[in-house]
């Protein structure tokens, strides 16, 4: 039994540890309808992703920690959506973009439409909007940086190694 087993981690470790990883998230965009676009201009000049430490578009899902999920679900992408998500490394986390990933959207009454990603994975913010504004997802992207400043880092792998078994 290590030390940080028995006695938890001393909050100086915690918060470098969280610090490191809030600044440095890498993001996969699963972009499905027009808020992929909405994604798009926040990787501009205007609104630029890099001064909150986001690294965008890694060449897989096996090297990012963050997915956001843009547009329409269907049931139909659903398990490709799961998939993605189950090749992600731990720590990872999920941002739900806009009115069709949170809710369905107008398509809601569709039968083919996903009723939300949160049916398929868990979600840690949702960004509202048809389609959001850049704002808005700059706006989630600080709330889940704030969500991870706060995290107990043994609770974390804690929890990560109950839901692995």
């Amino acid at each position: 039994m290590g030390v940080i087993d028995r006695f938890g981690a001393p909050k100086p470790l915690n918060w470098v540890l969280n610090w490191s990883r809030k600044y440095s998230l890498w993001y996969f965009q699963f972009g499905l309808a027009c808020c992929a676009i909405e994604v798009m201009a926040v990787s501009g000049p205007r609104y630029d992703f890099m001064r909150f430490g986001i690294v965008p578009l890694p060449a897989s899902p096996r090297q990012s920690d963050l997915m956001v999920v843009a547009g329409t679900v269907t049931d139909k992408m659903a398990p490709a959506i799961k998939r993605l998500y189950d090749q992600m490394p731990d720590p990872k986390y999920v941002i739900s973009m806009g009115s069709c990933s949170n809710t369905g959207g107008p398509y809601w009454d569709s039968y083919s439409v996903t009723k939300g990603v949160d049916q398929v994975i868990p979600v840690d913010v949702y960004v509202p909007g048809c389609p959001p504004r850049p704002e808005a997802l700059l706006e989630g992207i600080v709330m889940l940086q704030e969500r991870i400043q706060g995290e107990d880092v043994q609770e974390k792998w804690r929890a990560i190694d109950e839901r692995r078994a």
